[in-house]
């Protein structure tokens, strides 16, 4: 799939989904720049980075502009929901939904001056169903979703299109530090499968499933997909 000459920027690019989207955007040819919070992985991920935090207003609106934005910062916590400490309520919405509003706020408007965009915002199964000690995490991510359809309806007429990708338990490092601390606590020895079998296939969701879906989303020939839920979850919201 041919991006040549696009400009694509990826918040939270430096590792799991966003490293795989931004690879795969730069093997299909066009600029890509990932933004994170960790030099480290940025320097690690090859590709061109920024160094910035999605939470700050100020520092998004100093941002090279973008055709293709892909809003996928972000982290989740456990606990149960009329436990959760306030502070950690509301710094799942800041880094989950807030985050995504301020990055459209920051990368549309140039895109409807071109008349051309793609704004992308990563999602979960958690945009579309509960999850149990995962309050705070499944109000910040229905949220994301609400507010990609407000906006795609928005931009419906500008040649800007919004759209969420909500993938399941995905393989990456944070699924991975969460299982490893789920075992810490319990003991058992079955976590990962217990992930697995929340998916009917039996199986985690690949990163480089989920950037399939973002290749697709930025092509011209999904230029009337505008407002939807893509979910990628081996038929576990079905």
């Amino acid at each position: 799939m041919a991006l040549t000459g696009r400009r694509v920027l990826v918040t939270g690019g430096s590792s799991g989904i966003g490293l795989s989207i931004a690879r795969a955007f730069h093997q299909a040819g066009a600029e890509v720049l990932v933004a994170g919070r960790n030099r480290e992985r940025l320097e690690a991920s090859g590709l061109p980075w920024v160094q910035i935090d999605v939470c700050d207003e100020a520092a998004l609106a100093d941002m090279p502009p973008a055709d293709i934005f892909v809003a996928n910062a972000g982290g989740a916590a456990t606990a149960p929901t009329l436990s959760t400490a306030r502070a950690d309520w509301d710094r799942m919405l800041a880094l989950n939904l807030t985050s995504v509003w301020l990055c459209a706020k920051a990368a549309v408007p140039p895109m409807i001056e071109r008349g051309w965009g793609r704004f992308i915002a990563i999602g979960s199964t958690a945009s579309v169903k509960g999850y149990a000690y995962a309050g705070a995490y499944a109000a910040a991510k229905h949220g994301v979703l609400g507010l990609v359809r407000s906006l795609a309806l928005e931009l419906a007429k500008t040649g800007v299109t919004a759209n969420a990708i909500c993938p399941g338990y995905t393989d990456t490092p944070m699924l991975r530090g969460a299982m490893d601390r789920v075992t810490a606590k319990t003991g058992r020895s079955d976590v990962e499968a217990s992930f697995a079998r929340t998916n009917p296939m039996g199986r985690l969701i690949a990163p480089d499933e989920v950037a399939v879906a973002a290749l697709w989303l930025a092509s011209d020939g999904a230029a009337g997909v505008n407002g939807q839920a893509i979910l990628i979850d081996g038929g576990e919201t079905a």
